[in-house]
């Protein structure tokens, strides 16, 4: 066969299949490639014994809430105002009680996710102010925009998670706007999602919302909603946080403890000194849920980032915080808590070259470092400050990518070949073989968002380029959305909630 008939008969198969047919996938994964061990034990100490001195001599700050600071005391911490500190060991002690793997599920059964183990959950961005699009540019995000996102995640088989605050709806008003993302959640999409943690009331209100949909006494006996919960880095908890984690333990619903330290500003520009501070900060906010209620789930949150010292710049998906991201999953294994880590991090402010480069290499890290919920796995553009609708469907495709290269390399008589070799015999093709023939369906991730025509096909069909093609899948995913169904009398019973809440109160902005 020649090479212009071997590029007919590779068209031909492409060809053949339904390019647009639905894709149905696991709902999370279970990894069949080990985690990255890139730390020896010797040195895995050193950070752990870094974190201690941190814990013990310098110690966190706690502030507005005396109830956890009253917890800390009773438990042995040494309190001095708003000063905690710890001894060698103690946090560890008080972490023993939190699961190593917890279900969290879904108002759909088949979409519950197990975090923990070797599983791996991918859900889209999280808390950008704007959004994007090529043809209406930067804008706020809406209300609009937020639904839109969660009807994208809903239909994206490689996203397992519906997320949280996709985007921020900037057009309801700052005090009411969770009830809304909360029941967005539950009228457009049946995956597992996230709650409000922007207060103690909003967190609860987010709980109360889900025990109308899955019942009271459900609620309480497991995970259905989850609280991501950000440390004031460098060494700070702020009572908004704290109360807003008891919460969610409180009501046996996991938060997701979670630094953000930019070297050079809210942490040393040292990686070593980055990851111990985040090992310390990390395993006192976990050790709050243990402490508020033992055996609540908790999720050990990572999301180390570098700047740029010359000008003082964020940076995102750059090579020291990813490989950053390794080591802190190797400490979150030691401690035996599930890891949310990484995501599609970029600074770049188009869905362009560097955009995919630096949202590889995160995303990359996450995997390879196991974690287990990874946040920001799509959408994610200008440093967190974008939700962008093209980027959110060619990180989806790439999550989709991530699927193939995390199940491993299955070896048994169909994948070893040798049948294959003796049809095929030396000096010929496989194209049309039958174990091709058998195989060539599953055998390679297929994008839809990738172009691997030949050139001249590409050129005759418009030369488009990968945003552009992105841009056509959402806007179609979009027209084609179908919602899943949701009991009337619950909808019903989630409504008059929002309107019961947001009557009682008058709206703020600010």
């Amino acid at each position: 066969m020649s090479d212009i008939d071997v590029k007919k008969s590779r068209r031909g198969g492409r060809e053949r299949r339904d390019m647009n047919a639905p894709v149905s996938a696991p709902p999370y994964i279970q990894r069949g490639i080990p985690a990255f061990e890139v730390l020896s034990d010797v040195n895995l100490s050193k950070i752990e014994n870094a974190a201690d001195q941190i814990l013990a001599k310098v110690g966190i700050d706690i502030r507005d809430d005396d109830e956890c600071l009253d917890m800390f005391k009773k438990a042995g911490a040494n309190v001095q105002g708003m000063r905690v500190k710890f001894e060698p060991g103690h946090l560890r002690e008080i972490l023993k009680t939190a699961p190593r793997q917890f279900t969290q599920y879904a108002r759909n059964n088949a979409r519950n996710v197990e975090i923990g183990g070797n599983n791996v959950v991918f859900a889209p961005a999280y808390g950008s102010p704007f959004v994007m699009d090529l043809d209406k540019g930067r804008r706020y995000g809406t209300i609009e925009d937020f639904q839109n996102f969660i009807k994208l995640a809903y239909d994206c088989p490689w996203l397992h998670h519906s997320g949280g605050t996709v985007c921020e709806p900037t057009d309801v008003p700052v005090n009411k706007r969770h009830l809304d993302m909360v029941y967005a959640h539950f009228k457009y999409s049946d995956k597992a999602m996230m709650g409000s943690i922007t207060s103690e009331e909003r967190a609860e209100d987010s709980i109360a919302m889900a025990r109308l949909v899955f019942g009271e006494s459900f609620v309480d006996k497991n995970c259905v909603i989850l609280g991501n919960v950000n440390v004031n880095s460098p060494l700070l908890w702020d009572g908004t946080m704290t109360k807003a984690a008891r919460a969610y333990a409180r009501a046996n619903q996991a938060a997701v403890i979670v630094p953000f330290i930019l070297g050079g500003a809210m942490g040393p520009v040292t990686n070593a000194g980055a990851i111990a501070q985040s090992l310390a900060e990390t395993m006192v906010g976990c050790a709050i849920t243990q402490l508020e209620r033992p055996g609540a789930p908790v999720i050990f949150g990572n999301f180390l980032s570098s700047m740029s010292l010359r000008s003082g710049s964020p940076t995102f998906g750059t090579p020291e915080p990813a490989v950053g991201t390794l080591v802190v999953g190797q400490l979150a294994r030691r401690l035996g808590l599930p890891l949310r880590a990484g995501g599609s991090f970029t600074t770049s402010k188009l869905p362009d070259g560097q955009a995919m480069l630096e949202s590889a290499n995160s995303m990359l890290s996450a995997v390879n470092g196991g974690a287990n919920f990874i946040l920001h796995s799509a959408g994610f553009l200008d440093g967190l400050l974008s939700m962008s609708y093209e980027k959110f469907m060619m990180d989806a495709d790439y999550c989709g990518a991530l699927h193939s290269y995390l199940a491993g390399v299955t070896v048994d008589d169909n994948s070893l070949a040798v049948s294959a070799f003796e049809e095929v015999g030396p000096g010929n093709h496989f194209l049309g073989c039958a174990h091709t023939m058998s195989n060539y369906t599953t055998a390679f991730f297929d994008s839809k968002i990738s172009d691997n025509d030949p050139f001249e096909t590409w050129q005759d069909n418009g030369s488009l380029d990968s945003a552009i093609r992105a841009n056509k899948r959402w806007k179609k995913a979009l027209a084609e959305y179908q919602a899943p169904a949701l009991d009337e009398s619950i909808d019903e019973a989630l409504k008059d909630f929002i309107n019961r809440k947001k009557a009682s109160m008058p709206d703020q902005w600010y």
